[in-house]
């Protein structure tokens, strides 16, 4: 039987078939993208899971405190997007007046995007989330629930695989 957490009167797939559909429309809603949508409920389902022993019905209903998760998770990722698209507005804004290089930098990031997609979940994470989204270490060992060292480890072991997959697409340094 899938629980929640430490909570046996909770059934992870029956909770889902309840929610899930709702927990989706709302994030596509707010997100505007079907995949982004589909990762912020796989993403309620794992800090629901991660902290199951704060439930309690006394307070709100399973639906309500889903939904304040996912309301968590939405700005979250709004933030990421937010941040994510200042970098590409200054990349873009920076005076170079040559066409070409901002063509080449286009061409590197889609080869670096998708390089990230051959990697393990693991090591794809931690290098998003340290290199990329440029947060802590701390942060991030928090958030996955893993300690430091081996966030470290998946981000080093990630650029060993993220230089590897990048040789085999043909690109070499």
């Amino acid at each position: 039987m899938a629980i929640i957490g430490k909570r046996a009167d909770l059934d992870l797939r029956d909770v889902y078939a309840a929610h899930g559909p709702e927990l989706y429309r709302f994030a596509l809603r707010q997100l505007g993208d079907g995949q982004a949508a589909e990762e912020a409920v796989q993403e309620v389902f794992l800090r629901a899971w991660r902290s199951a022993d704060r439930f309690d019905p006394a307070l709100a209903s399973l639906r309500v405190w889903l939904f304040a998760i996912a309301r968590n998770v939405v700005i979250d990722e709004a933030r990421a997007r937010a941040r994510h698209h200042r970098r590409l507005d200054a990349v873009a804004a920076e005076p170079t007046g040559n066409v070409s290089d901002h063509a080449d930098a286009v061409l590197d990031q889609r080869l670096v995007e998708q390089a990230l997609l051959r990697i393990s979940d693991d090591h794809r994470t931690a290098l998003v989330e340290t290199y990329l989204r440029g947060r802590s270490y701390q942060d991030v060992s928090a958030e996955l629930g893993v300690s430091q060292v081996t966030l470290r480890s998946r981000v080093f072991f990630g650029l060993k695989a993220l230089r590897l997959a990048m040789r085999e697409m043909g690109v070499r340094p």
